[in-house]
């Protein structure tokens, strides 16, 4: 059964010196969610601007559920000016404000949040008081049975130790990557001593099901309970980090919904997340028009 997956937050452009991509980590995320099988749902907000119209075209058009998009009339829709160094990695510059900074709790969305599986939401889209605010009234609004995953995305100066720690009361999972891990703790005024002492300290005092550490290309932890497991990645040759992230936490919240254990989630969550980063973008289509394919290349 299709599971109704909604990630929440920004849509944006991603202004490479010589290209334009859609991205921004839930609209990634919703993508490679609908690849994976599931109903991949965006809750964002675009400008009345060419950008934006472009923006739900090109949603629209690789699947992705974009009827509870908001438009406004004032604010562009977001943009980010992204750099690639040479060994692949990104820097990013994110203009601000722009329409995701003023997401609006509505009726529609009201529905939304009640009728997900799923909600992934992250830091970045919690820069505004405005938007905070909404996040987390649409995931306090959710079921109880839904899954409410928090992407920790340390951008600039876009966080707060009172956005993580509510983020992380309010979430069942919890990603983040190597580098973010001791900068969390330190916010949160918890003790770092290594990668699975932190992230079992994160689950003990948010209450959390699962917490798990990217290590880029060297793989993942992932903690739940007693359990740990340790994925070492995949080996490919990367063309840009844009959107691997996101890709990794949709192939992992997909098998965690469909009851996997966490060896299956870690392998498929690094296979995810090694194609995209092979490629060009963070939405690249399927090769021979089916994911399997494409995660079959890289094994």
């Amino acid at each position: 059964m299709k599971k109704r997956v909604v990630g929440l937050g920004e849509v944006l452009w991603d202004l490479f010196p010589d290209r334009s991509c859609l991205g921004g980590a839930p609209a990634n995320f919703a993508y490679i969610t609908t690849l994976m099988g599931d109903r991949g749902i965006v809750a964002s907000r675009v400008g009345q601007d060419s950008q934006g119209v472009e923006a739900l075209r090109r949603l629209e058009e690789v699947g992705v559920n974009i009827d509870h998009v908001q438009t406004d009339s004032v604010h562009p829709t977001g943009a980010v000016q992204v750099e690639i160094d040479g060994q692949g990695q990104a820097r990013y510059d994110i203009r601000h404000p722009v329409a995701w900074d003023f997401l609006e709790w509505t009726p529609d969305w009201q529905q939304l949040a009640v009728h997900a599986d799923a909600i992934c939401f992250g830091s970045l889209a919690q820069r505004s008081e405005r938007s905070r605010a909404t996040i987390r009234q649409f995931v306090s609004a959710a079921s109880d049975r839904a899954t409410k995953v928090f992407d920790v995305n340390l951008r600039q100066a876009y966080y707060s130790p009172e956005i993580l720690e509510q983020s992380m009361r309010l979430a069942d999972v919890v990603k983040l990557n190597d580098e973010e891990l001791p900068k969390v703790m330190s916010l949160c005024r918890l003790p770092h001593q290594n990668e699975r002492s932190s992230a079992q300290r994160l689950s003990d005092t948010y209450r959390l099901k699962l917490v798990c550490v990217t290590r880029g290309g060297r793989g993942s932890l992932l903690v739940s309970g007693d359990r740990t497991n340790e994925h070492p990645g995949f080996r490919v040759r990367v063309a840009d980090t844009v959107g691997s992230g996101d890709a990794f936490t949709a192939g992992l919240l997909h098998e965690y919904l469909h009851g996997a254990s966490l060896e299956l989630m870690n392998e498929v969550a690094n296979l995810v997340g090694a194609w995209v980063a092979s490629e060009v973008g963070a939405m690249p289509a399927p090769k021979r028009g089916a994911l399997e394919h494409s995660l079959a290349e890289i094994r």
